[in-house]
């Protein structure tokens, strides 16, 4: 069974948001048996929505769209899907009256074009939005299902877990996916083609490989599909523990399907411990990083971005003799950011990084790329030299992985 995602959005196009939704529905589809055959962005206009509906009822079974369905002019996704399959609006009264009670929730005086949104198709099923007025809507056709979700993340993400992929689960027969991930450094990807070239020309079919390289790494993702999970639950741990013996100078284990920065979360709230930063030359990346998990409050204390050598001297109380011996990218200044800020914030843990993202070298004697990286931890500070090379971008990405990998394995 196939599937097509379609967003809606001008905004997309231009490049004024990111696309995050089709990556999380994406996910979410794979982990029921869907595979998504295409995703596509397209404008907020009536033709190009036709247009890309009609072609992917030719491909998938299931199309999800997200977008177009707020109050305003510009929201025209709703009225196209009634124009597309010949239907019309009807006033859903528990819609109307469950709009009214979110503006009052927030003393908000609701308007007419508010309360439109409980106009709605007649053939479509209806699924309340507990947080909007954009409501969801399952249409069918020809054993053809077409979804269409709010925009907004939130409120997208809570329609499609609880109301559309329990139905899809319901109606539809459907396949096991299995994904099994390792993660290779050292390397490149074409390097790894060739060590496994013949072994992968062998993959029994329901196995496929797939390379996904980034910086300082490859991971090396296995996926089997089929009706029979058991069965494929075995073959592809027989193909993951050759692939870990083909590469196992390489091979730095098996990801898991949580981020590292969930890992580190989950680790520290078990021990009740708590972490903190100092950042030079990630420039606050490893915090952001931290902090996008839901919770992290209960361990993440904060943050210092020192990207100024004053900073670094006044706040996280790095000693004056201490730059002008080694320079301000060193480790021994790394190792100070580390204990200090440890020190400052009373945590268990500190990761602290100085380096030269470039691309100029900022009065220091150490190359572009160069990156001190220093965790201390209740026992002791371990401080690791790198050299990300460049450009600045890879530089950061990199040293905040880095980093996030050292705390994890200290941790």
């Amino acid at each position: 069974m196939q599937a097509e995602i379609i967003t809606i959005g001008n905004e997309i196009l231009i490049g004024q948001i990111v696309d995050s939704n089709s990556k999380w529905i994406a996910k979410e589809l794979d982990k029921i048996g869907i595979s998504v055959y295409q995703i596509t962005s397209i404008q907020d206009d009536r033709q190009h929505i036709l247009k890309a509906i009609y072609q992917a009822e030719k491909k998938s079974d299931i199309i999800i769209i997200t977008g177009g369905l707020g109050p305003t002019k510009d929201d025209i996704t709703k009225y196209t899907l009634v124009e597309y399959f010949k239907d019309k609006l009807v006033l859903y009264n528990d819609i109307q009256e469950h709009i009214k009670m979110l503006f009052t929730k927030i003393k908000y005086a609701y308007t007419e074009m508010d309360l439109l949104q409980a106009m709605l198709p007649k053939k479509a099923i209806i699924f309340k939005n507990f947080s909007g007025t954009a409501s969801g809507m399952w249409f069918t056709k020809k054993n053809k299902v077409v979804v269409s979700l709010p925009g907004v993340p939130n409120e997208m993400k809570a329609l499609l877990k609880h109301n559309v992929l329990p139905k899809i689960i319901k109606e539809f027969k459907l396949p096991y996916i299995i994904h099994k991930t390792i993660i290779t450094y050292g390397i490149g990807e074409s390097k790894i083609a060739k060590i496994l070239e013949n072994w992968e020309n062998n993959l029994p079919k329901n196995i496929k490989l797939a390379y996904l390289p980034s910086y300082g790494k490859t991971r090396l993702r296995l996926t089997a599909k089929g009706k029979n999970k058991t069965y494929l639950e075995q073959l592809i741990q027989i193909s993951l523990n050759e692939l870990t013996t083909l590469l196992k100078d390489i091979t730095f284990g098996e990801e898991n399907t949580k981020p590292i920065e969930e890992l580190i979360g989950e680790q520290l709230i078990r021990k009740k411990q708590t972490i903190a930063t100092a950042e030079s030359c990630t420039g606050g990346n490893i915090a952001k990083i931290i902090t996008q998990v839901a919770g992290s409050s209960k361990y993440f204390i904060g943050s210092v971005v020192s990207y100024n050598v004053r900073i670094k001297i006044e706040f996280l109380k790095v000693r004056q003799q201490t730059i002008d011996k080694h320079s301000v990218v060193s480790k021994q200044v790394a190792k100070e950011m580390a204990e200090n800020i440890k020190k400052i914030y009373k945590t268990d843990f500190a990761i602290a990084t100085t380096g030269n993202a470039g691309p100029t070298k900022d009065k220091t004697d150490k190359t572009i790329g160069d990156v001190y990286i220093a965790i201390a931890t209740p026992k002791k500070t371990i401080i690791k030299q790198y050299n990300f090379g460049w450009p600045r971008e890879k530089v950061i990405e990199k040293a905040s992985i880095k980093a996030l990998e050292l705390v994890q394995k200290m941790i």
